[in-house]
């Protein structure tokens, strides 16, 4: 155990009564108590979350939407109620301008396929970042091969920030989108989101911010930022997988055509041809995610119970007393160390495979990620394959940051 000082909170904060809430968190991997440091990928589940989809489905479950019955009538209710929680969430100006999807990955390809598709042509670009994740390159990728769009890429600096000079410079005739993260996935760097749109409104060009790990660490506005699209996904804020939300100004929204069709998404359909419902429900084809509407929202509000600014100052003491232990470790390399970045570290160890580390920690119950974290370019730049990447949450400890230095200690005596 290092001999560093645990930090004392100056917040009202019980971590203690907040892993209560997680079931998960009591069990044991391979013997050990298990410390869960995986969150940028899918972080655990409150019982709240649990216990709010089992009370759907126990009571109120339903299709939505078209039934006159009482038990459509209930579930409908409750998932509207969620799009609303959505809304506050991120204080949007209106329910309609919160579309439900199955993560961010397809919040992305729903934009790349309407916004893209109906308003991109050949000649035109796009501008991303050398942070992005794959879900925000792909999708402008496969337009870019239909469509002979360009995709122009802002760089980083040493410490993994945007160079907003750079960027600007890219910002120019033929840009007709900027698609950007808003936190990054991979080194936890945090965007100068406001500064990003900014600069692009005052050239006429509208903004779609990755949200996925943002939307998890601190408070997102989405019309104090005035972005265009806003895209994040529950389960990365402990609600439920396979749902997630595109934000879409309503301006935007209304001009684009839908993406899917089916049921619900329509006025009147005939085989002369079909009208659609306006949005969000013209970007809803089918069956929704029922149940995982109503987790999301009670996730939602579980982390507004707790408090955002709470448990952005309980992360942030979390990363900053990691980033000192792990910096004893000899031969740790830390990547990305913008002086604005969330809980997330991200380090390789001299002359050891990640895939290593990582299953060494798992030998001590210690859940990590290791590998490109769908981010293979921004690896590229860094001159790597890979990291390790421990991601912080809102029930973890500084005992488990301490496990994590005395666990990594220990697989750099073992791969030395």
């Amino acid at each position: 155990m290092s001999a560093l000082r645990q930090p004392s909170s100056n917040t009202p904060y019980d971590v203690a009564a907040v892993r209560k809430d997680f079931p998960i968190l009591a069990r044991s991997v391979h013997n050990r108590p298990l410390v869960y440091l995986d969150n940028a990928a899918s972080a655990q589940k409150p019982r709240q979350v649990l216990e709010a989809m089992t009370a759907l489905y126990e009571n109120n479950y339903a299709n939505v939407h078209r039934g006159v019955h009482f038990l459509s009538g209930a579930a409908t209710e409750l998932f509207e109620a969620a799009r609303e929680t959505v809304r506050a969430y991120i204080n949007a100006a209106s329910v309609d301008e919160i579309i439900f999807t199955r993560g961010a990955t397809e919040a992305a390809n729903l934009l790349a396929q309407t916004f893209g598709r109906s308003r991109l042509k050949a000649g035109d670009a796009v501008v991303l970042s050398q942070l992005e994740h794959h879900a925000n390159i792909v999708p402008w990728q496969l337009l870019a091969a239909e469509r002979g769009i360009t995709l122009k890429v802002a760089p980083i600096d040493a410490t993994g920030q945007l160079i907003l000079e750079e960027y600007e410079k890219l910002l120019t005739p033929e840009v007709r989108l900027v698609a950007i993260s808003h936190m990054s996935n991979s080194l936890g760097t945090i965007l100068p989101a406001a500064q990003i749109v900014k600069l692009a409104h005052d050239r006429g060009i509208p903004v779609l911010l990755d949200g996925a790990q943002a939307a998890t660490h601190m408070p997102v506005d989405v019309q104090a930022l005035d972005v265009d699209f806003y895209m994040f996904s529950s389960h990365k804020i402990y609600g439920p997988t396979g749902i997630g939300v595109l934000y879409g100004k309503k301006k935007w929204l209304d001009m684009l055509p839908p993406w899917q069709g089916g049921g619900d998404m329509i006025d009147t359909v005939s085989f002369a041809g079909t009208t659609f419902k306006p949005a969000p429900q013209r970007f809803e084809a089918g069956t929704p995610a029922i149940a995982e509407a109503v987790g999301f929202a009670a996730a939602l509000d579980y982390v507004n119970a707790i408090g955002r600014n709470n448990i952005m100052a309980h992360e942030k003491a979390l990363l900053d007393y990691a980033t000192q232990l792990l910096g004893d470790i000899k031969g740790l390399t830390l990547h990305g160390t913008a002086a604005d970045k969330g809980a997330i570290l991200s380090f390789t160890l001299e002359g050891a495979h990640t895939q290593d580390v990582g299953m060494l920690l798992d030998r001590q119950g210690i859940a990590i990620r290791t590998g490109h974290h769908c981010c293979m370019p921004l690896m590229s730049h860094l001159g790597i394959s890979g990291t390790c990447r421990a991601s912080f949450g809102l029930y973890n400890t500084f005992e488990e940051a301490e496990a994590l230095a005395t666990g990594l200690r220990k697989a750099a005596e073992l791969l030395s």
